[in-house]
């Protein structure tokens, strides 16, 4: 009977499935999106800005609706605005591969991240609801490890795709995914909602204009500057909004988010640690492709066979990290993720030059994508452990919105520093700006260990489910 209450059944098998598969087509689109950018550049004659904005539109969308898409999903049925999301998604994606320009490809990459917004909080609600405290980390483990499946693959999908047909093809690739996606959802997952019968529109409102200001005016500092009328604007109303998000909900009978979720440890700790993990990771993901083509000379077929060892690890890594959380609790994984990847960009910082060989960067590459795959499932089994299984759809909304702020932030902050250190006019100058960006990213991920030493110590605490089932 142990053994029985241990294995995942076929239900739990479905959903697990459907969600990686979705999270894959996330994953995957983003990584060939990080390989193909130098072609997009180049065809579209896109400009620095222009090319920040393919990516951070997609993530300005994302961040903006993710806690309403959580709440939508507890409202209205989370299959149903799960499969909403992924048909959205994926319209969105023909669009892209339709673009005749830079400007209608980012309103593309816009309407890609409401999609994402809808499809990825539901995504980690739905796993963690169909399994039990005791094979959460588990899951969450194989649930990157699949998703690292894209993530070792983009890459090479990219390079293939951007040197041997057309960029446009990257986006073509999520169409026969999302229709099988969408219609094994609406077959094999049961539907169900949240704890409230109601959508709280103050707080959408809130959320949605708090989050645009606060996005608006990281992405747009490095062109509008960041101490210009524009952007410490959009900064300080995006926060005001924000600070007032907060205090409605602490009012409001049925809020979106409850702020009482922030006075557990694990919640409030392990959240913005886990925006550190995603700043750091999106803007190592932002220029290391870049820099394997313009410093190192090779197409992007070829920077993608190299970008491969360093996504490898996610999907070899993640499902054993998740195993051994269960086992020895979170905090351990976190903070020495955190310190690899801090050890590992900072190598990188230190050797990068035009004549430093591929095979000098690779230990580090390796070490710090270690230690994003050990922090990655860790941190997630913190946030939702730490609430009611009714309420993980509202974690999720949180913990997912944070990470979208963390790649946005993360992003804005080395393109700045890349701009003031270097440029694309030479491999040398690319090399510095490079240098010192991933100088940047090493701080990130040391910030996040000293935020990270701040979660509860030791294994999790044994449940009565846990005890039964062990």
């Amino acid at each position: 009977m142990d053994t029985d209450r241990r294995r995942m059944t076929s239900e739990q098998a479905w959903v697990l499935g459907l969600a990686s598969l979705a999270s894959f087509m996330m994953a995957l689109d983003s990584l060939v999106v990080s390989t193909a950018l130098t072609t997009i550049r180049r065809d579209l004659t896109a400009s620095l800005e222009e090319l920040e904005w393919t990516v951070n539109a997609y993530n300005l969308t994302f961040a903006v609706l993710l806690l309403t898409g959580a709440a939508l999903g507890d409202r209205f049925g989370r299959r149903r605005v799960f499969v909403a999301g992924l048909a959205v998604f994926t319209v969105a994606s023909v669009a892209c591969a339709l673009s005749p320009g830079i400007g209608a490809l980012i309103a593309a990459r816009a309407l890609q991240g409401a999609g994402a917004a809808m499809v990825l909080p539901l995504s980690l609600t739905l796993i963690s609801a169909a399994f039990p405290p005791q094979q959460r980390g588990k899951a969450m483990g194989l649930y990157l490890g699949l998703t690292g499946l894209a993530t070792f693959s983009g890459p090479f999908i990219g390079g293939v795709i951007a040197e041997g047909l057309a960029w446009q093809w990257i986006f073509w690739l999520n169409l026969p995914v999302g229709l099988a996606t969408i219609a094994l959802t609406a077959r094999r997952v049961d539907e169900s909602v949240g704890p409230n019968n109601r959508l709280d529109l103050v707080g959408v409102v809130l959320v949605t204009s708090g989050a645009f200001g606060i996005v608006w005016g990281l992405v747009r500092g490095n062109v509008a500057r960041w101490m210009s009328a524009e952007v410490v604007g959009a900064l300080v109303l995006g926060l005001a909004l924000v600070i007032a998000f907060v205090l409605w909900e602490r009012r409001t009978e049925a809020p979106m988010l409850p702020m009482r979720f922030f006075r557990k440890r694990a919640f409030a700790t392990a959240n913005p640690a886990n925006f550190l993990v995603f700043a750091s990771l999106y803007g190592t993901m932002f220029f290391l492709a870049q820099y394997f083509q313009t410093v190192l000379g090779e197409g992007p077929l070829v920077a993608g066979l190299m970008l491969m060892p360093w996504t490898a690890t996610l999907m070899v890594c993640a499902p054993i990290a998740g195993r051994l959380v269960d086992k020895y609790g979170e905090r351990t994984f976190v903070v020495g993720g955190l310190l690899l990847q801090a050890i590992g960009m900072g190598w990188i910082a230190v050797i990068a030059d035009t004549d430093t060989g591929y095979l000098e960067l690779l230990p580090a590459l390796v070490v710090g994508s270690v230690g994003l795959t050990m922090a990655m499932p860790a941190a997630q089994k913190a946030v939702v452990g730490s609430v009611e299984p009714r309420e993980i759809g509202q974690a999720s909304g949180a913990f997912m919105m944070l990470r979208i702020f963390g790649g946005v932030f993360g992003i804005a902050v080395t393109v700045a520093v890349f701009a003031a250190a270097g440029g694309y006019s030479s491999a040398e100058e690319f090399s510095d700006g490079f240098a010192a960006g991933m100088g940047v990213v090493s701080a990130f991920a040391f910030t996040g260990v000293l935020v990270a030493l701040g979660m509860p110590a030791g294994r999790p605490a044994p449940r009565a489910s846990a005890v039964a089932a062990g």
